[in-house]
Protein backbone atom coordinates (compact mmCIF):
# COMPACT_ATOMS: atom_id res chain seq x y z
CA UNK A 1 0.00 0.00 0.00
CA UNK A 2 1.29 3.48 -0.84
CA UNK A 3 1.08 6.43 1.51
CA UNK A 4 -1.29 8.00 -0.99
CA UNK A 5 -3.62 5.04 -0.47
CA UNK A 6 -3.80 5.75 3.25
CA UNK A 7 -5.11 9.26 2.51
CA UNK A 8 -7.42 8.70 -0.47
CA UNK A 9 -6.70 10.34 -2.78
CA UNK A 10 -4.03 12.58 -1.19
CA UNK A 11 -0.45 12.08 -0.08
CA UNK A 12 0.13 12.93 3.59
CA UNK A 13 0.91 16.54 4.43
CA UNK A 14 3.02 15.52 7.44
CA UNK A 15 5.11 12.37 7.89
CA UNK A 16 6.67 11.37 11.22
CA UNK A 17 9.49 8.83 11.25
CA UNK A 18 11.07 6.76 13.96
CA UNK A 19 14.87 6.77 13.72
CA UNK A 20 16.60 3.62 14.98
CA UNK A 21 15.42 0.58 13.06
CA UNK A 22 13.27 2.62 10.67
CA UNK A 23 15.55 5.12 8.96
CA UNK A 24 18.93 3.93 10.21
CA UNK A 25 20.46 0.65 11.31
CA UNK A 26 22.19 2.00 14.41
CA UNK A 27 22.33 -1.30 16.30
CA UNK A 28 26.07 -1.86 15.63
CA UNK A 29 26.93 1.43 17.34
CA UNK A 30 24.49 0.86 20.19
CA UNK A 31 25.85 -2.66 20.70
CA UNK A 32 29.43 -1.40 20.79
CA UNK A 33 28.52 1.18 23.43
CA UNK A 34 26.57 -1.34 25.51
CA UNK A 35 29.45 -3.79 25.38
CA UNK A 36 31.92 -1.10 26.44
CA UNK A 37 29.65 -0.32 29.37
CA UNK A 38 29.33 -3.97 30.41
CA UNK A 39 33.05 -4.62 30.11
CA UNK A 40 33.78 -1.49 32.16
CA UNK A 41 31.56 -2.98 34.86
CA UNK A 42 33.39 -6.30 34.68
CA UNK A 43 30.61 -8.10 32.83
CA UNK A 44 30.54 -10.13 29.64
CA UNK A 45 29.63 -8.26 26.44
CA UNK A 46 26.09 -8.79 25.16
CA UNK A 47 26.79 -8.76 21.42
CA UNK A 48 24.90 -7.32 18.48
CA UNK A 49 22.00 -9.77 18.26
CA UNK A 50 20.96 -9.30 21.88
CA UNK A 51 21.23 -5.54 21.70
CA UNK A 52 19.06 -5.44 18.55
CA UNK A 53 16.26 -6.92 20.64
CA UNK A 54 16.73 -4.38 23.43
CA UNK A 55 16.49 -1.21 21.31
CA UNK A 56 13.33 0.88 21.06
CA UNK A 57 12.31 2.26 24.44
CA UNK A 58 15.15 4.73 24.99
CA UNK A 59 18.62 4.58 26.49
CA UNK A 60 17.47 4.08 30.07
CA UNK A 61 15.56 0.90 29.36
CA UNK A 62 18.30 -0.28 26.98
CA UNK A 63 20.79 -0.05 29.85
CA UNK A 64 18.39 -1.75 32.28
CA UNK A 65 17.88 -4.59 29.81
CA UNK A 66 21.63 -4.93 29.38
CA UNK A 67 22.19 -5.07 33.15
CA UNK A 68 19.43 -7.68 33.50
CA UNK A 69 20.56 -9.48 30.32
CA UNK A 70 17.01 -9.88 29.07
CA UNK A 71 14.37 -8.03 27.09
CA UNK A 72 11.49 -8.55 29.53
CA UNK A 73 13.39 -7.11 32.49
CA UNK A 74 11.59 -6.37 35.73
CA UNK A 75 12.33 -3.16 37.65
CA UNK A 76 12.45 -5.19 40.88
CA UNK A 77 15.38 -7.12 39.43
CA UNK A 78 17.45 -3.94 39.30
CA UNK A 79 17.24 -2.57 42.82
CA UNK A 80 20.72 -1.05 42.67
CA UNK A 81 19.96 2.40 41.28
CA UNK A 82 23.53 3.53 41.92
CA UNK A 83 24.74 0.78 39.57
CA UNK A 84 22.12 1.77 37.00
CA UNK A 85 23.03 5.45 37.13
CA UNK A 86 26.74 4.66 36.80
CA UNK A 87 26.04 2.29 33.91
CA UNK A 88 23.90 4.88 32.14
CA UNK A 89 26.64 7.51 32.33
CA UNK A 90 29.20 5.01 31.04
CA UNK A 91 26.88 4.14 28.16
CA UNK A 92 26.25 7.82 27.33
CA UNK A 93 29.98 8.52 27.22
CA UNK A 94 30.72 5.49 25.04
CA UNK A 95 27.83 6.06 22.65
CA UNK A 96 28.64 9.75 22.33
CA UNK A 97 31.99 8.75 20.85
CA UNK A 98 30.62 5.96 18.65
CA UNK A 99 27.27 7.40 17.50
CA UNK A 100 27.03 7.25 13.70
CA UNK A 101 30.37 5.51 13.15
CA UNK A 102 28.86 2.30 11.76
CA UNK A 103 25.23 3.39 11.27
CA UNK A 104 23.77 2.73 7.81
CA UNK A 105 20.67 4.21 6.19
CA UNK A 106 18.30 1.40 5.24
CA UNK A 107 17.60 0.70 1.57
CA UNK A 108 14.57 2.59 0.28
CA UNK A 109 14.74 5.35 2.89
CA UNK A 110 16.39 8.05 0.77
CA UNK A 111 14.11 7.25 -2.17
CA UNK A 112 11.04 7.66 0.03
CA UNK A 113 12.24 10.87 1.68
CA UNK A 114 13.17 12.44 -1.64
CA UNK A 115 9.73 11.64 -3.03
CA UNK A 116 7.93 13.08 -0.02
CA UNK A 117 10.09 16.21 -0.14
CA UNK A 118 9.25 16.67 -3.82
CA UNK A 119 5.58 16.68 -2.79
CA UNK A 120 6.31 19.30 -0.11
CA UNK A 121 5.41 16.92 2.66
CA UNK A 122 6.66 18.22 6.01
CA UNK A 123 8.71 15.61 7.84
CA UNK A 124 9.90 15.07 11.41
CA UNK A 125 11.79 12.43 13.34
CA UNK A 126 10.08 11.21 16.50
CA UNK A 127 12.40 8.90 18.41
CA UNK A 128 13.01 7.60 21.92
CA UNK A 129 16.75 8.20 21.44
CA UNK A 130 18.03 10.84 23.90
CA UNK A 131 18.01 14.33 22.38
CA UNK A 132 21.78 14.74 22.52
CA UNK A 133 22.33 11.87 20.08
CA UNK A 134 19.64 12.63 17.48
CA UNK A 135 21.17 15.54 15.56
CA UNK A 136 24.68 14.00 15.37
CA UNK A 137 23.28 10.78 13.93
CA UNK A 138 21.11 12.59 11.40
CA UNK A 139 24.08 14.77 10.40
CA UNK A 140 26.48 11.87 9.98
CA UNK A 141 24.03 9.89 7.85
CA UNK A 142 23.03 12.92 5.76
CA UNK A 143 19.37 12.65 6.75
CA UNK A 144 19.17 15.99 8.58
CA UNK A 145 18.35 17.77 5.29
CA UNK A 146 14.92 16.14 5.11
CA UNK A 147 13.50 17.00 8.53
CA UNK A 148 12.18 20.29 9.81
CA UNK A 149 12.24 19.16 13.42
CA UNK A 150 13.13 16.14 15.51
CA UNK A 151 11.66 15.06 18.82
CA UNK A 152 13.93 13.00 21.06
CA UNK A 153 13.25 10.78 24.03
CA UNK A 154 13.65 13.60 26.51
CA UNK A 155 12.26 16.51 24.48
CA UNK A 156 9.02 16.05 26.43
CA UNK A 157 8.36 14.47 29.79
CA UNK A 158 7.06 11.29 28.11
CA UNK A 159 8.17 9.17 25.17
CA UNK A 160 6.59 6.63 22.83
CA UNK A 161 4.30 4.65 23.19
CA UNK A 162 2.75 7.75 24.74
CA UNK A 163 1.14 9.69 21.88
CA UNK A 164 2.35 13.10 23.11
CA UNK A 165 5.61 13.20 21.08
CA UNK A 166 3.71 12.42 17.87
CA UNK A 167 1.03 15.01 18.57
CA UNK A 168 3.68 17.59 19.45
CA UNK A 169 5.56 17.03 16.19
CA UNK A 170 2.32 17.01 14.19
CA UNK A 171 1.21 20.32 15.70
CA UNK A 172 4.64 21.92 15.21
CA UNK A 173 4.40 21.10 11.50
CA UNK A 174 0.81 22.26 11.17
CA UNK A 175 -0.60 18.80 10.55
CA UNK A 176 -3.88 17.21 11.56
CA UNK A 177 -4.91 13.66 12.33
CA UNK A 178 -6.37 13.43 8.86
CA UNK A 179 -3.19 14.47 7.07
CA UNK A 180 -0.40 12.93 9.21
CA UNK A 181 1.20 9.48 9.15
CA UNK A 182 3.66 7.76 11.51
CA UNK A 183 6.29 5.37 10.15
CA UNK A 184 8.09 3.08 12.59
CA UNK A 185 9.40 -0.39 13.31
CA UNK A 186 8.08 -1.38 16.72
CA UNK A 187 5.12 -1.73 19.02
CA UNK A 188 6.08 1.58 20.61
CA UNK A 189 5.53 3.34 17.27
CA UNK A 190 2.30 1.59 16.37
CA UNK A 191 0.80 2.00 19.85
CA UNK A 192 1.74 5.68 19.93
CA UNK A 193 0.16 6.27 16.51
CA UNK A 194 -3.01 4.44 17.47
CA UNK A 195 -3.27 6.43 20.70
CA UNK A 196 -2.71 9.63 18.72
CA UNK A 197 -5.41 8.66 16.22
CA UNK A 198 -3.18 8.79 13.14
CA UNK A 199 -2.37 6.09 10.53
CA UNK A 200 0.78 4.08 11.02
CA UNK A 201 3.13 2.19 8.71
CA UNK A 202 5.39 -0.50 10.19
CA UNK A 203 8.58 -1.78 8.55
CA UNK A 204 9.54 -5.45 8.85
CA UNK A 205 13.31 -4.93 8.78
CA UNK A 206 13.54 -3.06 12.10
CA UNK A 207 14.06 -4.22 15.65
CA UNK A 208 10.68 -4.52 17.50
CA UNK A 209 12.29 -6.33 20.43
CA UNK A 210 12.84 -9.43 18.29
CA UNK A 211 9.16 -9.94 17.46
CA UNK A 212 7.14 -9.68 14.25
CA UNK A 213 5.39 -6.42 13.38
CA UNK A 214 2.71 -8.15 11.30
CA UNK A 215 0.23 -8.47 14.16
CA UNK A 216 0.70 -5.04 15.75
CA UNK A 217 -2.28 -3.50 13.97
CA UNK A 218 -0.44 -1.05 11.72
CA UNK A 219 -2.39 0.28 8.75
CA UNK A 220 0.32 -1.01 6.41
CA UNK A 221 3.37 -3.25 6.83
CA UNK A 222 6.22 -3.04 4.31
CA UNK A 223 9.64 -4.51 3.65
CA UNK A 224 11.06 -1.23 2.36
CA UNK A 225 10.00 2.40 2.51
CA UNK A 226 10.27 2.42 -1.27
CA UNK A 227 7.08 0.32 -1.32
CA UNK A 228 5.17 3.34 -0.04
CA UNK A 229 5.71 5.31 -3.24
Amino acid sequence: MSLKGLFNPRWPGVALFDLDGTLVDSAPDLAAAVDQMLEHLGRKPAGLEKVRNWVGNGAGILVRRALADKTDWEPAALKDEILYNDALEIFYHAYGQINGRNAVVFDGVTECLNHLRSLRCKMAVVTNKPDRFVAPLLNKTGLDQYFRIWVGGDTLEVKKPDPAPLLYAMEQLGGTRGTTVMVGDSAADVNAAQAAGIPCVAVRYGYNFGGSVNSLGADAVVDSLAQLL
